[in-house]
């Protein structure tokens, strides 16, 4: 079944559009997010609280009750049901302002993180009101959990506010079926786990739940990460919040190339989706930063500015699997050349992904993921230095919707067990497959001057033998041509029938 139900995101955008009016995009930006946010948490908390109230021996008030199962105490005043009685009051600023500061009075993990103005005169209590009361259905039950419905909405309204706000870039949440293909590739059952640019933090959501599902303990695994967005890692604390997950992402948003919160960390796992190809980074004041090992990044492109800086944060065995834009695999820019060149001489670059277009919301810019590593010697049973896997996966992905791609449990599967075969972590043995998958060595990389596209090397996909005999099938062909003129002259008739009836016959 399809995770996308993109139906679903653009009815409660229409929903939550109604409250707009004139108000700037940024700001109404914080305002409906506040409301998802405490539906999401009230939504749980009174799911726990119906099953609590069928439970003679249990006290449906006891704040220990939710607290055991990672479920925020939401005080009566903060109930969904509550504000939903009070939303036709004028009042109904102030009454959403005492949720927001009783909830972060009960959960001291939301301090400072929940927006509180919603009593100012500019916002429109009618509109308000009338946003809450179409804010009917689940998003914080178990169900909804599971479907990380909060990150999906996230992402979709994210990209509407940056279109409003005329920004372009990779400022969103990176698409699910994406994140779980990066952590099934990098498997971090057990160490740190770090993502420069969290966004509203679904790398770290997918790793907790990867281990949980591979029987592993959530406790094995330290997350650590920064988001420079003010409102996005707002919404990274509370997602992280949420799920009862104890992430390190720093007390404030900061900006991870000029104000870095986790100097001196060294991760066992990297997993970030940076912003593509973004010019204003301010290259032009790290000119000389100790990050730059394989040289100096562009001014004018962050990318490469971005792939040292995670190098610099890996353990000596650790792995970084990252989402760049498709140019990052071939630019000939002088400086992004020679860092490529230095990274590949080096042997850092262990695999090259390139993935099927329309996978984000946010933009159409075709992308790959790239796998780094420390270490290869010793993050598999095979002996692969000197080599680099190249999987293109262009015709991978099922349309989820008219506009967006997704990939299946299949396809991640079939791409990451082609990685593992070739690390030797897994039961397969590693081949070539035309089309698909290429393992080629450093000298083969040299004679395609360091370009890293995996379409130069995988080849052509074997075409399939056509067995059936000419005779035959120029039979079955023009049988089936037979078929299908005697449909259309029926169906010209028939059209020619109904104008004829309402009198404009052809």
């Amino acid at each position: 079944m399809s995770t996308a139900n993109i139906g679903f995101e653009e009815k409660l955008w229409s929903m939550a559009d109604k409250l707009r009016g004139s108000m700037d995009a940024s700001e109404y930006k914080n305002v409906v997010l506040g409301l998802l946010f405490l539906k999401y948490v009230s939504d749980s908390f009174e799911e726990k609280y119906e099953e609590l109230m069928q439970d003679e021996w249990a006290d449906p008030e006891d704040k220990d009750e939710y607290l055991a199962e990672n479920i925020f105490w939401v005080p009566k005043e903060a109930r969904w049901t509550f504000i939903k009685e009070n939303a036709k009051k004028p009042e109904i600023g102030q009454i959403i302002d005492n949720a927001m500061i009783a909830t972060e009075k009960e959960n001291e993990s939301l301090r400072g993180v929940l927006p509180k103005d919603y009593a100012r005169p500019a916002l429109d209590k009618t509109r308000l009101g009338e946003t809450i009361d179409l804010f009917s259905f689940k998003i914080g039950d178990k169900k909804s959990r599971s479907k990380d419905m909060l990150g999906r909405v996230y992402e979709y309204f994210l990209s509407k506010f940056a279109s409003a706000e005329g920004k372009n870039g990779g400022e969103f949440y990176t698409p699910s079926s994406v994140v779980k293909l990066l952590v099934q590739m990098l498997e971090p059952y057990k160490g740190r786990v770090y993502d420069p640019c969290c966004g509203s933090g679904g790398m770290f959501v997918q790793s907790e739940k990867f281990v949980e599902e591979h029987q592993g303990r959530l406790g094995d695994i330290a997350v650590y990460g920064q988001e420079s967005n003010p409102t996005t890692w707002k919404l990274a604390k509370m997602n992280l919040a949420i799920r009862g997950i104890d992430g390190n992402i720093g007390d404030h948003n900061a900006d991870t190339f000029h104000n870095d919160l986790h100097k001196g960390l060294k991760a066992d796992f990297i997993l970030a989706n940076p912003p593509f190809n973004i010019s204003d980074w301010g290259g032009e004041k790290l000119k000389e930063d100790v990050r730059w090992q394989y040289g100096t990044p562009p001014v004018g492109n962050a990318n490469y500015a971005w792939i040292q800086h995670m190098i610099s944060k890996l353990a000596p065995s650790g792995t970084a699997g990252f989402v760049l834009a498709n140019g990052s695999m071939s630019t000939s820019t002088t400086s992004e050349l020679e860092i490529r060149k230095n990274m590949i001489e080096q042997d850092l670059v262990e695999c090259i992904v390139t993935l099927p277009g329309q996978l984000f919301y946010s933009t159409q810019i075709p992308v790959c993921l790239w796998f780094v590593t420390r270490n290869k010697a010793k993050n598999g049973k095979k002996e692969r230095r000197g080599e680099i896997l190249f999987i293109d996966a262009r015709k991978k992905g099922h349309m989820a919707s008219r506009t967006l791609k997704e990939f299946s449990t299949e396809d991640i599967n079939e791409i990451s067990s082609v990685y593992h075969a070739w690390r030797g972590t897994n039961e397969q043995e590693y081949e070539d497959i035309a089309g698909f998958c290429k393992a080629a060595k450093l000298d083969e990389v040299r004679e395609h001057e360091y370009i890293v596209t995996p379409g130069r090397y995988v080849g052509l996909e074997a075409a399939e033998e056509d067995t059936e005999p000419f005779e035959d099938k120029m039979e079955r062909l023009t049988s089936d041509l037979a078929e299908q003129l005697v449909k259309s002259k029926r169906l010209e008739e028939d059209i020619r029938r109904t104008i004829g009836d309402i009198g404009y016959g052809i």
